[in-house]
């Protein structure tokens, strides 16, 4: 009987999708979300608009000023500090996994998620604080900036007589921007890492949850430095996390699976990109298309961990992986 050949024992070769590379699949992802980016731009026009309006002056009497003697300080962290916190840490985070990874998926949806994850708790916190006109603690000390007070002689309303922009921030305790913001970005970045290093992959391993808590932790302290300051009380400290964190959940839902599901380690467009490859390049033939659907179908969630080996380059098509998973599952 005849040895069979070298060839025939070779398994055929078949061309594949592309992987996501930002060179590759960049650009197409970005002009599919091209309405997101817009309503990017439209939320950061909001932001600033509502910033610049002048808040609701609550009345404030002279009895009132008891819980608002707090003295006028400086912010120990600044604005700016905010921003690296909340927008260019998590950004550095998610190119870093790129790099690794080299999924354009992941790294488009990771940084449009964190932006819509800010901006929107930008606009909801703005128009709270310019609703409630809440004072701050150290209102007294803005409105009297020589310490000599000034009260309406019949309903004894302040009569304020200090700068007019430090009056303006005086009258936005509530919410609290800087937690807001500080847990809409770090709270994302949370959620991001539970997904990528599988913290309830039921290991038991509690390091993990040590690492998903730091960006909480920083955003946590970010909130007691604004009551140490004066700048703010708790309750505005407490309802401004709690907004943050709320916003930065729906964001993260929005482009990503759940990081406790089969799939949580990429966004949802990867794994719809890896199960129908002919949705992104509309090339396949009729036929094709028919019988790679037909067999999508019969895919199960848990083929799916093959994922992360397509997304870090150890897979070199989409017909290999298939061929791999349906080998596995004869195996088994």
């Amino acid at each position: 009987m005849p040895a069979p050949s070298a060839s025939a024992a070779a398994p055929p070769i078949r061309p594949g999708a592309p992987h996501a590379y930002l060179k590759t699949h960049g650009a197409k992802v970005a002009r599919r979300h091209m309405v997101d980016w817009i309503v990017l731009v439209l939320l950061a026009a909001v932001a600033v608009t509502l910033n610049s309006i002048e808040p609701f002056h609550r009345f404030v009497g002279k009895d009132m000023m008891v819980d608002l003697l707090y003295p006028l300080k400086g912010n120990t962290v600044p604005i700016w500090a905010v921003a690296v916190l909340a927008g260019i840490v998590p950004v550095l985070i998610f190119a870093g996994v790129y790099v690794r990874t080299r999924n354009a998926y992941d790294l488009h949806h990771a940084i449009l998620g964190l932006l819509f994850s800010v901006l929107i708790t930008a606009v909801v916190t703005e128009a709270i604080k310019n609703g409630v006109g809440r004072p701050r603690p150290d209102f007294y000390w803005r409105c009297f900036p020589d310490g000599v007070p000034n009260y309406n002689n019949f309903t004894g309303q302040v009569i304020c007589h200090g700068d007019a922009g430090v009056i303006k921030e005086g009258h936005k305790s509530f919410p609290s921007g800087h937690t807001s913001w500080s847990f809409a970005g770090l709270g994302f970045l949370s959620w991001y890492l539970a997904g990528k290093i599988r913290v309830f992959d039921r290991g038991g391993h509690v390091a993990k949850l040590c690492i998903i808590i730091l960006p909480l932790l920083l955003a946590a302290m970010v909130g007691v430095s604004r009551v140490d300051d004066y700048w703010h009380h708790w309750q505005d400290v407490f309802a401004g996390g709690i907004l943050g964190l709320v916003v930065a959940s729906f964001c993260y839902l929005q482009f990503f699976p759940s990081p406790s599901g089969e799939n949580g380690h990429w966004p949802h467009a990867f794994h719809h990109h890896i199960l129908n490859p002919e949705a992104e390049n509309h090339t396949q033939p009729t036929t094709t298309t028919t019988a790679t659907s037909e067999r999508n179908q019969s895919i199960s969630l848990h083929d799916l961990s093959i994922v992360p080996y397509v997304a870090a380059g150890e897979v070199s098509n989409t017909d290999g992986a298939l061929d791999y998973m349906e080998a596995g599952s004869r195996a088994r």
